[in-house]
């Protein structure tokens, strides 16, 4: 009876702490080492098991999303179940490279079992050392086993102090979000192009938000008082479900005196039209992989003149480019999304992994500013499914240099049919433009779109010409009203 007390009475001072476990010193409560992360994330739930059930909803957790309806079918969407890309392919098969950055502990097959909580990961979104790195192969888990490791044997990753990291605990920060977040596809600034580390070097011309504002990630993408995460980009955007935008916060309109010319425009412009003008403004982001230059061994490493890897063996051929002026597209919030197990239509034509809903005489549709990825990969010429790789593990291609191998094996774990053939398909991927948000005085002019060296090009949205010059637009064509 007495231990049912006490444990009570301690369950009773956890929950008064809860929300306000940024600011109570853990010290107070965590003073017993620990053998393996999980032991900390037991420790962490007995105060916070409410969050844990929250966090466990979320698509950070189980890397897909709710059911809904595509191309027919009713799916579930996330790296987990159906994605893939025209960067690292797919996580089928290569689950320890692709969860070092998983919220979690241990994801290395298919077998992994989200109900337990204990193998959930606190300390990557809430360390405040910046001592706790994941280690890059290792299914999530940081290196607390022995002293040391060696990544590619180039990089040394120490043992983390799980005491000392669980003890200092705090809020998130953009660091801790961009530990993964900026690191996507296996390197810096490789997949986004509007997120990476100069979000938290201090320019305001970058990112006003994080830099001017200090705003972190979860300041929009955590629901407030709670561990719940939104917004999962191209899962959320072929469920039509990311519902959260500019508006949230800026709710009146413009302010100046080309208020009401400007709030016309957002009939069908995106706000990230003009207030995103650039990106990958300071750190190159990649704007195009050849998986079928790879396997040349004879060939070696190249890199550009910022230190990029323009080729390896086990990747082809890369490039990258910095301070990039956007491409266009008529956008609805929703993408046609194509899946593991969906055969593409024509191999002729340029495969669209996320082609955009949305068209000059759609009312819900507005140009919105994209960085297009721009790849070549494999498909099956018979069953005209994009082939999924096994890449990671010492029977990988990454050591093989094998890609029939490679195909058998990933296509297997994926549960697909291989004909035993793959021939070379070019694909893109949209990438929608949402972060380095610039200073008002910084974003687009008048004369950046309406003038001889336009940077829109108005024919191919639609357009008669120039709305400026011809008089003509989506509210006289009576597209809109």
């Amino acid at each position: 009876m007495r231990t049912k007390i006490v444990a009570g009475l301690l369950l009773i001072f956890c929950l008064s702490l809860s929300s306000f476990a940024a600011k109570v010193d853990h010290k107070m409560m965590i003073t017993t080492p620990f053998k393996t992360p999980q032991e900390v994330t037991a420790k962490c739930i007995m105060c916070h098991k409410k969050q844990a059930d929250e966090f466990g909803q979320t698509r950070h957790w189980n890397w897909e999303g709710k059911p809904f309806k595509l191309n027919g079918k009713t799916i579930k969407l996330g790296k987990k179940s159906g994605m893939t890309n025209n960067f690292c392919i797919n996580i089928q098969s290569n689950w320890p490279r692709c969860t070092s950055c998983h919220a979690g502990y241990g994801w290395k097959d298919n077998s992994f079992d989200f109900s337990k909580q204990e193998n959930m990961d606190c300390l990557v979104c809430h360390d405040t050392t910046g001592t706790y790195k994941k280690f890059p192969t290792d299914a999530g888990y940081p290196v607390y086993d022995v002293e040391k490791k060696m990544f590619e044997e180039t990089k040394e990753f120490l043992k983390v102090d799980l005491l000392k990291v669980a003890q200092s605990v705090g809020k998130s920060t953009t660091k801790t979000c961009g530990a993964c977040h900026f690191y996507g596809g296996g390197g810096h600034q490789v997949k986004n192009g509007v997120l990476d580390k100069s979000a938290t070097e201090g320019d305001p011309e970058i990112d006003v938000h994080m830099n001017k504002l200090k705003m972190s990630c979860g300041d929009c993408h955590a629901v407030k008082g709670s561990h719940k995460v939104r917004g999962a980009l191209h899962a959320s955007m072929a469920a039509g479900d990311n519902h959260f935008d500019c508006t949230v916060c800026h709710t009146k309109g413009h302010k100046n005196g080309m208020a009401p010319i400007l709030d016309k425009h957002a009939k069908s412009i995106a706000c990230q039209t003009c207030h995103v003008p650039t990106y990958a403004k300071k750190y190159p982001t990649k704007t195009w992989w050849d998986w079928t230059s790879a396997g040349d061994k004879k060939r070696n490493e190249e890199k550009d003149a910022d230190g990029n890897i323009t080729y390896t063996w086990k990747k082809g051929d890369f490039k990258w480019a910095k301070n990039l002026v956007p491409e266009y597209r008529w956008h609805n919030g929703k993408t046609d999304y194509i899946t593991v197990d969906t055969p593409i239509a024509d191999a002729s034509k340029i495969v669209e992994f996320n082609a955009l809903e949305g068209n000059f005489n759609d009312a819900k549709s507005k140009i919105t500013p994209f960085k297009i990825m721009r790849g070549k990969q494999y498909y099956d010429p018979e069953t005209k499914l994009i082939l999924v790789p096994k890449l990671f593990g010492p029977d990988g291609y990454w050591k093989t240099a094998n890609w029939l191998e490679s195909f058998e094996k990933g296509m297997k774990e994926a549960g697909l049919k291989f004909s035993g053939k793959f021939e070379p398909v070019e694909t893109v991927m949209y990438w929608p433009l949402d972060h380095m948000i610039a200073p008002a005085k910084s974003s687009l002019k008048c004369i950046d779109c309406h003038a001889e060296k336009s940077r829109i090009d108005w024919k191919a949205l639609g357009y008669p010409g120039d709305p400026q010059q011809t008089g003509q637009n989506r509210t006289t064509m009576k597209i809109i009203k």
